[in-house]
């Protein structure tokens, strides 16, 4: 008997037969309309990251700037050569290569030329979106560094900054000389044992104690004990190389760490420095008579307490702030210029000795003060050269380009773009320096016309955002390398290995023990 089709379906054309699976076998699939929905909108995802890398990479207004090609359009390439740790010999390369201006980032050109320091630097730009990861104990709370705004920078580190003075901190030194004697005192154990000495761990012990001498009257311990309290310093590389990241991806930073239910918690991952220097601060504001000391936290507390009375804007959170930050920036970065000094100065041809005729010369005697180092030219031009050859900061100063632009020699770069100077970079430009600007040589802050350079000496910055501990790091290192060369002889133990680094926040030395030898002094 023959089947009679629906008038409904003839008029629209369609068979029941075909249209079942049931009669199809393997050839039929189902339609369906949630899967076909996700592959359009996978699709029309991938057009449009396609359709922006093409924008960015031949229509951005810096398309033209050379550089990487994945760099044009994704800030990945930087990333990778931050986690690789050697960027900024990437850097000092792509600028050899390409000139004044190489293209980093889809929205950022590294600059080399002359006038970038005092263009890009001195100048009051705003700074990159980068630097809010500093932000502390979560991203509610800017702080002098974090902020972006150089009015607001300049508001915050008001209240602070006067603890960062040399004179005050010169008030200190009684105590920093104290705990420097743990360090020597370590030198001179490793002398008579005749057992190699890791410089690169009893350098950070030193400049994280002094730190907190600096800071709280309260050193945190680690020359006491000799040893890395709670892995503090091996932790601190990896967390250094997370922060140099992270600001690129502050979204995700927020989201999983510093943010108000991770600062309730408690749980932040900052280990046994920034618990020290928390408890420090709760147990002097226990204390009604906190302005006995001298330290930091005094002045600072006596600053809010006044605030406070006035009914001024100074919060709490700006104490702690400004205690992270000194923490995080100054016990690695020290540590850092110290080992360079040592490790150029025992390679270079004579610059132990030369600098130890000095000291002798001078007739420094005992323990060594900051103004008796200040007397010592060619000690202080070794440790300015140490940190021109190996300066401690490896990642890129951002700055945004203002309204109208911004013209550095022949080039105009458009308003917003990201514009960034490499302190490696400047301290290893041929142009400036010479054709021997990447040899460690002391004697080039003696030649004519040696002052012209101090503008292009950066190792802690320029301008309204350079680092506000710097006095305390050219007292330590004054103090101890006129130490160090006056009393002691270094040998590596393999006169011919190179010591190994990473550049990722910072630049961190490691593995190239030596022999010390401390020498018998009238």
């Amino acid at each position: 008997m023959s089947t009679v089709p629906d008038p409904k379906e003839a008029l629209l054309g369609v068979n029941r037969s075909q249209a079942s699976p049931a009669t199809q076998g393997w050839g039929s699939v189902p339609f369906n309309p949630a899967k076909s929905s996700s592959l359009q909108i996978f699709g029309l995802v991938v057009v449009g990251l396609f359709t922006l890398c093409v924008w960015r990479r031949y229509f951005s207004p810096i398309s033209d700037i050379p550089g990487p090609f994945a760099a044009s359009f994704t800030r990945l390439w930087h990333i990778k050569r931050i986690l690789n740790g050697k960027q900024n010999l990437d850097l000092i390369s792509l600028h050899d290569k390409h000139g004044y201006f190489v293209r980093i980032a889809p929205n950022e050109v590294s600059v080399s030329h002359p006038s970038a320091v005092r263009k890009i630097l001195a100048a009051p730009l705003h700074k990159g979106s980068w630097y809010k990861v500093i932000a502390f104990p979560d991203g509610r709370f800017a702080n002098a560094m974090s902020a972006t705004d150089p009015a607001i920078k300049n508001e915050l580190s008001r209240h602070l900054a006067p603890a960062y003075t040399l004179p005050n901190l010169l008030r200190s030194e009684p105590n920093i000389t104290q705990t420097l004697s743990l360090l020597f005192s370590w030198l001179d154990k490793h002398s008579s044992s005749n057992i190699p000495i890791d410089l690169d761990k009893f350098f950070t012990f030193t400049t994280s104690d002094v730190i907190g001498e600096v800071l709280f009257s309260k050193p945190f311990g680690f020359l006491q004990e000799g040893k890395d309290i709670d892995n503090t310093i091996a932790n601190a590389h990896p967390q250094a190389a997370y922060v140099s990241i992270a600001g690129f991806f502050r979204w995700f930073h927020v989201a999983f760490l510093s943010n108000p239910f991770i600062t309730w918690l408690g749980i932040t991952p900052w280990g046994h420095l920034i618990n020290t220097a928390m408890a420090a601060i709760k147990e002097r504001q226990q204390d009604p008579d906190n302005a006995r000391s001298s330290d930091a936290l005094s002045h600072w507390l006596r600053m809010l307490d006044q605030h406070k009375a006035e009914g001024g804007r100074m919060q709490e959170h700006e104490v702690h702030s400004a205690a992270f930050n000194a923490i995080a920036a100054g016990n690695e970065t020290v540590a850092a210029a110290l080992q360079a000094f040592v490790y150029y100065m025992i390679r270079h041809p004579n610059a132990w000795a030369r600098a130890r005729e000095e000291i002798e010369a001078a007739g420094v005697k005992g323990e060594v003060s900051y103004a008796d180092a200040q007397k010592l030219p060619f000690l202080q031009a070794c440790i300015k050269e140490a940190l021109r050859i190996f300066g401690p900061a490896s990642m890129g100063l951002p700055r945004v380009v203002p309204k109208g632009g911004l013209t550095i020699g022949d080039r105009t770069l458009p308003e917003g773009t990201t514009v960034s100077v490499n302190i490696w970079v400047i301290h290893y430009s041929k142009e400036i320096w010479g054709e021997d600007a990447s040899e460690f040589n002391p004697d080039r802050w003696f030649r004519e016309g040696a002052s012209s350079l101090e503008k292009y000496f950066i190792p802690w910055g320029m301008g309204y955002a350079s680092c506000p501990g710097q006095n305390i790091a050219k007292i330590e290192l004054s103090k101890i390398c006129a130490t160090l060369v006056r009393d002691y002889e270094f040998r590596q133990v393999d006169p011919k290995q190179e010591w190994t680094w990473k550049a990722n926040f910072t630049v961190t030395p490691e593995n190239w023990p030596c022999y010390v030898k401390k020498r018998e002094v009238e």
